[in-house]
């Protein structure tokens, strides 16, 4: 039942509107005004000077580049995204559970940490290739680095994106149709056909839309698959920029910030509204299930799957991994060339990961607390007391997660670049303007799961606290909380699993003693300590791997949807 109160019966409508207010005060603080600073600010130029700046060699290079990774990146996902769906949604193949898990895993680990890896699976100096006899001859260039590579690990790494939106809208097609064209002898290729490919066609151009802003929003696997070759698209040729140090140098990142804003944003309306769209006019009482018996060709369909896991994911991870446990590039992995020296250069000697490592954990933390105190009473206001104000409110809140996180981090050191009004202090430089950037990106991924569960509570809960003389802050502390306390949980973890991986926001924003782990690997790469970087890929990959896991524990006291890989239809 919906949580909604209908303002007739809502007597307690009035009640906490100051907390309701300060929290929508907050958000659209965070979230609104980064925004339309960076609005502002390439006009200051005039449009001459913008025009002559979109211009020159090295900004139509970039744009291109980004437009042609972004669109041929997008359609490998497309494909590789709803074959896992509709193999998830509608088939018998075993092993559900496990490949949403892992498939999901290889999107929400950090896209340098993918990149790394297969940086070092493809090179010369591959000791998975090595070992295969399949390495490169010594010397020769590294088939990953480049405009190639970029586009297949966007590709790779976008489809458990593509595949989770297919899902959704496999979620909204009633099983009665399904069963209808069964009676009547349609065979399932016939009914995908011909059924639910038309109903499906919204969620399919909105996923795609999707994958393509993620790749062009894309930093961390263009910088390190990229910039070794001089390869930029936006996101790198917005870094170059910010790191000269030149008199145009904000001037500059804003512009071509803006201008990745404004495609990316263009393209998230577009999407919105193809999904608002494809909202299902009657309500069926049963879900979609699976209708397809594979047969003879049920194991052609789960190797096809252990490869794409395989390679999109297990194999590029081994290779990182062997690359941390020899002494050096080159030296061929066997029992007596293992060593963990890189292991514990990274977590235990280097000072500079140390500091990474403790600035990760502190930031991305006090990020999924904030997020967590605020996203009760604004998932109660957007929920429960929708006014006409909220469609701007979430739609402030969802701008900087939807946009490229490159553009959030400008828009944040323009806001935050003079010293704030009466406190004359300047945030910029110091660890809060990173907490503040990640705060803003990551507010509507720990609001979700929490409206989601909100949505659930039945409201005549409420109104028999308040029947019994509980305030509006009791009520909320007493009777929602609890009740919402598994998914502010998941939120909460999500939030710093995402933050905790970041590297587009820090890698703009990071100052002496602000280094993330992000930002250290990114360095490490660049300073050619492959053995280092790869072990503190590993590390990471250990931290995301444990935060998914106590996620997944928490999957059977949270309202569905509120765990992006936990799929209903893999559970089977």
């Amino acid at each position: 039942m919906s949580g909604r109160l209908p303002a007739r019966e809502a007597p307690l409508a009035g009640e906490g509107r100051w907390l309701l207010r300060a929290g929508a005060a907050l958000a659209l603080l965070l979230c609104a005004l980064p925004m339309l600073r960076l609005f502002t600010e390439p006009f200051r130029a005039g449009s001459a000077a913008i025009l002559a700046e979109l211009l020159r060699p090295a900004a139509l290079r970039a744009s291109f580049n980004t437009l042609e990774t972004g669109l041929v990146s997008s359609a490998i996902a497309m494909l590789l995204g709803t074959a896992a769906a509709l193999a998830l949604a509608i088939t018998d193949m075993r092993g559900k559970r496990v490949f949403a898990f892992l498939f999901a895993m290889s999107m929400l680990v950090a896209p340098q940490v993918i990149a790394l890896a297969f940086k070092t699976l493809a090179g010369p100096a591959s000791p998975v290739l090595g070992a295969l006899g399949l390495a490169p001859a010594p010397g020769a260039p590294n088939p990953m680095l480049g405009r190639g590579g970029i586009i297949l690990v966007l590709g790779l790494h976008h489809a458990p994106l593509v595949m989770l939106v297919v899902l959704a809208g496999l979620r909204t097609v009633p099983r009665e149709i399904v069963e209808a064209a069964r009676v009547d002898g349609a065979r399932p290729g016939r009914i995908l056909r011909d059924m639910l490919l038309p109903v499906l066609g919204g969620h399919l151009s909105a996923a795609w839309l999707l994958a393509f802003v993620a790749a062009i929003g894309n930093f961390g696997i263009p910088a390190l698959l990229g910039l070794p070759v001089n390869y930029l698209t936006i996101p790198t040729l917005i870094y170059r920029r910010m790191t000269s140090f030149g008199p145009d140098a904000i001037g500059d990142a804003a512009l071509f910030s803006l201008l990745l804003g404004l495609i990316a944003g263009a393209a998230m309306l577009v999407s919105g509204r193809i999904l608002a769209r494809q909202a299902v006019p009657i309500e069926f009482g049963r879900r979609l299930e699976p209708f397809w018996p594979l047969g003879r060709a049920r194991p052609l369909v789960e190797v096809a799957a252990v490869l794409v896991i395989g390679i999109g994911f297990v194999l590029p991870v081994l290779s990182l991994l062997a690359t941390a446990l020899v002494p050096a590039l080159g030296v061929p992995l066997r029992a007596e060339t293992i060593t963990l020296r890189a292991f514990e250069e990274v977590l235990l000697r280097q000072r500079v990961t140390l500091d990474a490592l403790a600035n990760s954990f502190l930031f991305a933390g006090i990020a999924a607390l904030a997020i967590g105190l605020i996203a009760l009473p604004l998932a109660y206001r957007l929920e429960r007391r929708q006014g006409p104000l909220d469609v701007v409110l979430r739609f402030a809140i969802d701008l900087p997660y939807a946009l490229p996180g490159v553009v959030v981090a400008i828009a944040m050191i323009l806001l935050f670049l003079r010293p704030l009004p009466l406190l004359h202090v300047s945030l910029y430089g110091t660890a809060w303007i990173i907490i503040l950037a990640y705060v803003a990106r990551f507010l509507a991924l720990g609001l979700k799961p929490v409206g989601a569960a909100m949505r659930q509570i039945d409201g005549a809960i409420e109104e028999a606290g308040a029947l019994d003389g509980a305030r509006f802050a009791r009520r909320l502390g007493m009777l929602l909380l609890p009740a919402v306390l598994p998914a502010l949980t998941a939120g909460m973890l999500l939030v710093f699993l995402t933050a905790f991986n970041e590297l587009t926001v820090s890698a703009l924003l990071w100052s002496a003693g602000t280094r993330t782990l992000g930002v250290v690997l990114f360095s490490l790469d660049e300073a050619g300590l492959a053995n280092e970087a790869a072990a503190l890929g590993i590390a990471t990959l250990a931290v995301v791997l444990g935060l998914m896991l106590a996620i997944e524990r928490l999957a059977a006291l949270l309202p569905e949807g509120a765990i992006p890989w936990s799929i209903a239809s893999a559970r089977r």
